[in-house]
């Protein structure tokens, strides 16, 4: 399960992060490893959601461009074209550079890849939280 907060950094830039509880986005945040997409501060804060929940009425803000009906299939293919465009592919390397990560020898970064049940495994014993995608769906057009 994963849970999506909205964010803001210092330079007022509103952007998304999932996380597995609010403790690890704490945990992330003393850290310093949430980093805003736009211009790369480590300085952000969870601000309130734009959904309001009430009663028969409820309400929900939008602005007109995510205002429209967007298929499972359809968003799932757009956060995929996201991974593609931000993190990098380390292919089948997927664990052993998320472990040099964890563990300070490499850079932190965004990285995308793949691993073998066994590799997963040592990857939760390790403590590195990772997010599991599934490909992105032929669409027809």
């Amino acid at each position: 399960m994963v849970i999506i907060y909205d964010l803001v950094c210092d330079n007022e830039h509103k952007f998304e992060g999932w996380f597995k509880d609010r403790a690890s986005f704490e945990d992330q945040k003393r850290r310093k490893c949430i980093e805003c997409p736009v211009c790369g501060s480590v300085l952000v804060e969870m601000i309130p959601s734009s959904i309001s929940i009430g009663g028969r009425k409820a309400s929900v803000e939008r602005n007109r461009e995510e205002d429209r009906n967007v298929s499972v299939p359809t968003m799932l293919k757009m956060l995929n074209d996201f991974i593609d465009k931000n993190f990098d592919d380390v292919g089948d390397r997927f664990a052993d550079v998320a472990i040099k990560m964890h563990r300070g020898e490499e850079t932190k970064r965004n990285i995308k890849g793949v691993t073998t049940k066994e590799e997963q495994e040592t990857l939760e014993e390790e403590g590195i939280e990772f997010l599991r995608i599934p490909p992105p769906p032929k669409l027809d057009s």
